[in-house]
Order: C-alpha cells, then structure tokens, then sequence
C-alpha cells in the first residue's frame, strides 16, 4: 500500500456532498454505510435505489414521469434507463437565473469576458429563437469547430435546448479531420471561428474552411464567429448554405424555451481518436449524460454553487463536454482558449488566483512540464481558492504526485481520473472521503461496476488485466452513428467479453480498492508473451531529468517482439551510453528484466492527439513501414517522419494484416 500524501479533515468530509449523499442514503433506506468503499458496493448491487437516489438528490426535472428506473435485457448492452420519462439537459444547466458569475471566458491574449447565469440564459434564448427560425428541431444534428469560448457553450445550450443534437470538434483539427467527423452526421448547422490564436500567432481559417464546406453537402447554416479575425464578413465563405456573422444571425428573446425529450433521446455525437482510421461517432444520451455528470461534480468533486471549476482542454475533447455540465450544480466555470504556457509558464496557475478557481484540472503533462520548468507554484502563487486538481488523459506518475504535494499545494485533493470519450464520463476517479495514495487513483465511481480481469475473463486483484464494467450504467453510448443494428457497438466495446463493457485499458486494481491504469490495451507490449503497459515504462523513464518525453512501443523482431524506447531529450543532453544505462537501469529496478527495452532512439518531438495523448500505433505503425491512417487527429504529424526507416532499428519486419 502506498504512503499516504493527504487525508481529508473529518470537517471537510461532514461538508462535502458526498457524505451528505452517504448519509441521505442511509436515513432513506435505513442502512449503515460508513465509508466509501460501503457506498460504493452498495451503488453497484442496488442499481435502481442508487439512480433514483441521485435524481432525487439533485433534483433532476421530468416533464413526464418514469414507468421504472431500469428494465434490462438478457446482457449487457441490452438496458433501458427511466423508460416514459421526458427532461431537457439544457434545463438543468441553466436552472439559476441570478447575477452571480455563472461563465468566464479567458484568451491566451487576456481578453477576458463573462457571463453571469441571468445573462447566459437570456444569450441562449437569442441563439435558440434563431436556430429555431432556421428550421432546427428535434434530431437535427448542429456542429461546432470552435474555440473554448462562452459563444460554444451558447450554441450548445441553445441547440440541446431544442432537442436537436450537439457535435464538436476544434479548429487546430486538420481539413480532414474535421470532414471526417462532421461529414458522417449530415449537420443542418456549422458555427465556426474565422480564425484562432494559439501560442501567440492568429491563424486564418478561411481557406481551411471553404474545403471542409465543399465536404458538407447537408449544410443549410453556416455561422461565422469573427474572433481572430475581425474583419472576417460571409461573403468570404463559398457554400449553397445561409451564411451569417454570429451577431447578425442572433436574436434578442425573452427567456429560453425547453423541449422535453426521452431519457435516451441524442444529446452529443462525440468521435474516437480516429489516430487508425476514420473516427467513431459515439452517440451519447441527454439522460444518461446528465446522471453520471451530475454524480461526478456533485459527489466526486465536490463541486456546487460558489465552486468555479476550470478544465484545461479544447473543444474537441470530452473534457469540454464534461467541464460544461458542472453547471448543473450550480458551479461556475471558468472557459480558456489558447496555449496553456503563452505568454509564459505559469499562465494557467495565475487564473487559479485571478478567477477564484476551486477546482482546476489539467494533464499529466502539463504538471510534468511545470515540475522540469523549475515551476513551484506554491512559492509564486497565493492558490488559496484551490481545493481541488483533477488529472486524466494518461497515467499520472508517482513523481508527479510528488511534485503537487512537494511543490504545487499540501493541502489539495488530487484527483487521477480515467474514463473515456466511450462514456464522456469517468470508470475511476477521486472522491472527498478517501485519501489520495502516492500514484493511485483514489477507486471506482459510484454505480460503476468496475473490474479487472484476466485473459480467462476472471476478476482479479492485484495483477494486471482489462478493465471492464459488469453491469449496466446510464451513460452507456445509445448506438454508434449509422449503425442501426448495434453491431458496431458490440463489436467496439463488448466482443472480448460478451455482455461485458471492456473499456480496452490495461488496468490492475490493488487490494485496498484503488486503481492503476497501465496504458491503453491495444498498446500493451508483449515481448516473449508477457503483456507490459507502457504507462510502467513511462512512470520509470519520467524519474529522469534528462528526458523531458517519450514513448514505447514492441517492434516485431526475430519472431518475438522487443521493446524500444524512443526519448526526446532536454536541449544539449546527448543519448550516449552512459544515459543509455540509467534509463535501463531504473527501468530494470523498478520493473522486470522484461520492461528493459532492446533500443532506445532519441528524437526531437514525441507524436500526440490533440487532446495531448500519445499515439503508440502510429508510431508503431510507421516503424514497420505501415501507412498511418489519419494524421489529421495528430497535434504534430510531422513527427512521425522521425520514426520512420531508423538505422539503430535494423530491417523492419513488416506486420501483416
């Protein structure tokens, strides 16, 4: 069991929400759960209580009643959650209608502007009445390639408030990219920046967007917010659609309309990384997405009205998806556009005391860049507000929980979250009762029937596996898009194990009850027949000043597999033997003689999605002379070059397919 970096007071346990919930709980159905752990296995095995108890608890409106909590098929996907019922997600965002602070909007320039929640309802009903002129109606899909400002979370409002169905991607996305997206869902409506800023540099989207337009034959709306270029006008834009400037196309209204839908009714089209192939369009419901959001906020993080909840992320990422629901709770939100280290560093750890933010989340990489910048926030930085950081998008390293308790706050909560874009939700997460333990994640949600287990489909503990959900939960994916038959769905998620979510991360969960995520499934080496994460590489090779990134993968060699392990470097360190045998070694010490990777290559930049996840497969793929299907999901594709036709890798062995 690991050491211990923080605990929570018993008065910050007796006021958090989640053991106001425990003890709501208890009182309702005249139980004795007395920590965690009991709540949990409870929320698992008494499913329907456990649902109806969070509509309860947060108030969820139906505008019709449910004929049940849940009526389930023979397995798994097979489920119907709060069968009759009617709500509207939008609703229960925009349910405060005060002059708090409900939204701010932050640009990398410092242009900062905000939204209070009577004004963040009187801007959707403008956009909905307009939209609604425009045709759109139940069912019809509106996308968005947008910057994270307040107008996109506006135009999502608006559009779910309407029944239709929201879909997004962001404008550092390729011209590909975007048509692969958007060109599988057929969207009545496209609201899109004329241009953006990141790292200091404007860049003009209009040629990018008169190719996707050509690609979007469906289009009938196109909407121009100008942002990054102001003088942007609608006859730039080559397309049979109506095209208007954000402020010409909005009208004024009164107060929003809200039209009631099926708990399963699509809410969000979301996409897979589409790093091998053309993304998934995962449907998800308003339902669905509105329970499990709620629960986390609310419950996990504690989050409610006087909280204000920062996400680094960009709009083509489920975390803006999920940021945005912290609404529901009444929490504000604090929205950013741009690079999270223009003009300097320290940029984002300045909006914890500027804006008031209690809970912050970010990456693991972005506190590992902060701990090789020399950063010590707690030394620049008042961060009194902050009680809590959220981190997901890869395995947080032990080094990094170091680093926030050593260097950032001691008295913080640091949540590891993982989950997917599969769910928009998190499998494991952090909660206010437990304490945090030196690289774990604090345990399972609440409702999740969270497992690991073998290739023989057993469950076990303490060794590593698959982590899989057993059982039926709200946010479960309604379908895939054209994909009438489900038989896309099931073969994604639930064809290594039938009737069983596999979530295709390799994952270990200790006995104490917290959880490791050792990388994703498909990534997992496999020299000699042992499966190895390269997240355990990873946590060893990041112990290491001189490497400032990196990544593993298993290269087909000699009718075996090998690990290599290529390394970017800090600017002047040169990869000669002796820094060679550290990175071994501590590989060796801390892992098995069968983590020591065969190669270590040094190059200049290590290749990631947009969303900053690393993309083994491509990488992978380019080692054994294989195409790599769709850069355009790829932050910096030219990297890949780097990796193709080494030297150091001796003759490829290409993989057949």
């Amino acid at each position: 069991m690991s050491e211990i970096l923080w605990q929570p007071e018993p008065q910050r346990i007796a006021k958090s929400r989640m053991d106001t919930f425990r003890r709501a709980i208890n009182q309702r159905h005249s139980l004795h759960l007395d920590d965690y752990p009991a709540l949990h296995q409870w929320s698992i095995e008494q499913r329907s209580e456990f649902w109806q108890d969070i509509v309860d608890f947060f108030d969820i409106r139906f505008h019709t009643q449910p004929d049940a909590v849940l009526r389930e098929g023979s397995q798994m996907p097979s489920a119907t959650w709060f069968p009759g019922a009617t709500l509207n997600f939008a609703e229960h965002l925009l349910r405060r209608r005060d002059d708090a602070v409900a939204v701010v909007a932050v640009a990398e320039n410092g242009q900062r502007e905000q939204l209070t929640w009577a004004e963040l309802a009187e801007q959707v009903a403008g956009f909905q009445a307009s939209l609604q002129a425009g045709g759109v109606g139940l069912g019809d899909r509106v996308a968005a390639c947008m910057p994270n400002t307040w107008q996109t979370l506006v135009a999502m409002l608006a559009t779910t408030s309407l029944g239709a169905i929201w879909s997004c991607s962001s404008p550092d996305f390729g011209t590909h990219g975007v048509i692969d997206r958007f060109g599988q869902i057929d969207p009545k409506v496209l609201i899109t920046c004329a241009g953006y800023r990141y790292a200091g540099k404007a860049i003009d989207q209009t040629d990018k967007l008169n190719e996707i337009l050509q690609q979007l034959p469906s289009l009938q709306q196109l909407i121009i917010v100008p942002y990054a270029r102001p003088q942007a006008r609608a006859e730039d834009y080559r397309t049979d659609a109506e095209v208007s400037l954000w402020d010409d196309f909005y009208q004024a209204a009164g107060e929003p309309d809200f039209v009631p839908v099926p708990f399963n009714h699509p809410l969000y089209v979301l996409y897979s990384s589409g790093t091998t192939g053309v993304p998934k369009c995962i449907v998800h419901s308003t339902g669905g997405v509105l329970l499990q959001h709620v629960k986390e906020h609310g419950l996990h993080c504690d989050l409610g009205p006087g909280d204000r909840l920062f996400y680094y992320t960009t709009c083509g990422w489920m975390m803006w998806n999920w940021l945005v629901s912290a609404l529901a709770v009444g929490s504000a939100v604090v929205l950013y556009d741009g690079s999270p280290f223009y003009p300097e560093t320290e940029r984002l750890l300045g909006l914890i005391d500027d804006e008031r933010i209690t809970v912050f989340g970010t990456s693991p990489k972005f506190l590992a860049t902060l701990e090789s910048s020399g950063c010590k926030p707690r030394e620049s930085h008042d961060l009194g507000t902050l009680k809590t950081l959220l981190c997901t998008g890869s395995a947080l390293s032990p080094q990094s929980y170091d680093y926030v308790y050593r260097d950032v706050k001691a008295d913080v909560c640091l949540a590891s979250m993982s989950g997917g874009t599969d769910i928009v939700s998190c499998f494991v997460n952090g909660n206010p009762l437990s304490p945090v333990r030196r690289g774990e994640i604090m345990g399972k949600s609440l409702g999740m029937a969270v497992a690991v287990w073998n290739d023989a489909g057993q469950p076990v503990i303490g060794e590593k596996g698959e982590l899989v959900c057993t059982r039926h939960f709200p946010a479960i994916p309604i379908g895939l898009w054209n994909d009438p038959d489900g038989s896309k769905l099931r073969q994604s998620y639930f064809s290594l194990f039938p009737g069983v979510w596999a979530q295709g991360d390799y994952a270990e969960q200790l006995p104490h009850g917290a959880m490791l995520i050792h990388g994703r499934s498909d990534a997992v080496l496999n020299p000699g027949g042992v499966r190895i994460g390269t997240a355990e590489i990873y946590r060893q090779v990041e112990k290491l000043p001189q490497v400032l990134d990196s990544v593993a993968i298993g290269q087909q060699w000699q009718d075996d597999v090998r690990v290599v392990l290529f390394v970017r470097l800090q600017d002047g360190v040169e990869l000669d033997e002796p820094l060679q045998a550290q990175i071994r070694q501590v590989i060796r010490a801390n892992t098995t003689p069968r983590h020591v990777p065969a190669k270590i290559v040094a190059v200049t930049d290590i290749p990631r999605t947009i969303s900053g996840k690393i993309v083994e497969l491509a990488v992978r793929n380019v080692v054994h002379g294989q195409p790599v299907k769709n850069t355009d999901a790829l932050a910096n594709p030219e990297a890949l070059e780097q990796f193709r036709d080494r030297p150091e890798l001796g003759a490829i062995e290409v993989i057949q397919r």
